[in-house]
């Protein structure tokens, strides 16, 4: 089925005939399975990419080049599409960037907190650029979320605090190499920021709501599964995974969560989500 005729399945006011048959929260929890799985297209082709992609490159083309033109592949197939917009394209882009400049910090040979083993043509300070991607991927599905699933968020808090609360999450990334983590400092603050923040979103036909803070950690242990099967596969190694592989600590589970408030908060700024979003006077 072509995406767009999916898509416009998928929002119909009623849903589909074929599902008729089944229990109410059966039928609602296999309409957000495939929203889901439709929102993560972008990371769901791209970690495909890095499963499917063996270690010694394509044509003489090593792996991390590969993966490179893989991404931008993706990329402009969403952009021609018109699954993402070119305003929700430069958040993206942004998304990149500020990934990218966290992967420079984090393997220079001064902090080494992990490391890309093998050869790229691609490769800028030691980090390959498709790394990039695998930020912006984390914006893509919070993008597509939002329209599939009809988001809307209520008792925001005011934009300049949220922003503040994500410069610090960002900020910490760098810092507590030198100064201490501040990490549980800043969760102690975002959770007291978004306290009362409701995510709206619409499965099947009727409304649910959680606590944004839930939507944030339940996110952030997704990513830091697919983290678990990007290093078993040797896409990148913590220090610890260089003799054998071994599951990423669970306390990354933490930066993973409040890398999602960050990239929440960049997402929250386009123009056509402010309208969904609820801050109060």
């Amino acid at each position: 089925m072509p995406l767009a005729a999916l898509d416009a399945a998928l929002l119909r006011p009623t849903p589909w005939s074929g599902v008729a048959w089944l229990p109410r929260a059966v039928a609602e929890f296999l309409y957000f399975g495939i929203k889901e799985a439709r929102a993560c297209l972008f990371a769901g082709l791209f970690f495909a990419a890095i499963f499917l992609v063996p270690r010694a490159g394509v044509l003489g083309l090593p792996r991390y080049d590969v993966l490179l033109l893989i991404a931008l592949a993706i990329q402009a197939f969403m952009v021609w599409s018109k699954l993402e917009t070119l305003d929700e394209l430069k958040a993206i882009s942004l998304f990149h960037v500020v990934g990218f400049a966290l992967e420079v910090y984090k393997t220079s040979p001064a902090i080494g907190s992990w490391s890309y083993p093998d050869f790229a043509y691609t490769k800028l300070f030691g980090v390959p650029l498709f790394s990039g991607f695998m930020y912006a991927a984390v914006g893509s599905y919070v993008i597509q979320a939002w329209r599939l699933l009809d988001v809307r968020i209520r008792h925001h808090p005011p934009y300049w605090l949220a922003t503040l609360v994500a410069v610090a999450i960002y900020a910490n990334f760098f810092t507590h190499h030198y100064i201490g983590d501040y990490r549980w400092y800043i969760a102690a603050c975002a959770l007291g920021v978004y306290a009362r923040t409701t995510v709206v979103f619409r499965p099947l036909d009727r409304d649910r709501r959680m606590p944004m803070l839930l939507a944030f950690v339940l996110i952030g242990f997704f990513i830091w599964l697919a983290e678990n099967f990007s290093t078993f596969f040797g896409i990148w190694q913590y220090p610890d995974q260089i003799g054998a592989w071994s599951t990423v600590h669970v306390g990354k589970w933490s930066s993973w969560s409040l890398l999602v408030v960050m990239t929440f908060t960049i997402v929250a700024h386009l123009k056509h989500i402010k309208a969904s979003i609820h801050v109060p006077d």
